[in-house]
């Protein structure tokens, strides 16, 4: 006998963005939850709840996704960033280390 699953809310509308792009790509590529899991070395069941957004996937996860896709890590963040509406700013020149007080 089979049990329900009992859905869960997405964590946050940033999540939810990111499980969006997670999703667009594993179809870009023609996987299905169950195929990049297996390459990705998940359980598919995670993959699904990444892609709802209903939990948060480590740095480390995030690789493995991008492993199993396979694409750079840079490629999900950027389609999260083209879905969520914003860019990252580039990085200061000549910023100054909090931590250090030295310019990098």
């Amino acid at each position: 006998m089979q049990t329900q699953r009992i859905p869960r809310a997405p964590i946050s509308a940033a999540h939810t963005t990111l499980g969006r792009a997670v999703r667009e790509l594993r179809a870009r590529f023609g996987h299905s939850q169950e195929s990049l899991a297996l390459q990705s070395g998940l359980h598919r069941n995670y993959v699904g709840a990444i892609e709802r957004g209903e939990i948060n996937p480590t740095f480390s996860t995030l690789m493995r996704l991008c492993r199993g896709l396979p694409i750079p890590l840079s490629e999900l963040i950027g389609l999260y960033e083209e879905r969520a509406g914003h860019v990252l700013p580039p990085p200061l020149v000549g910023a100054v280390h909090p931590t250090q007080g030295k310019q990098r």
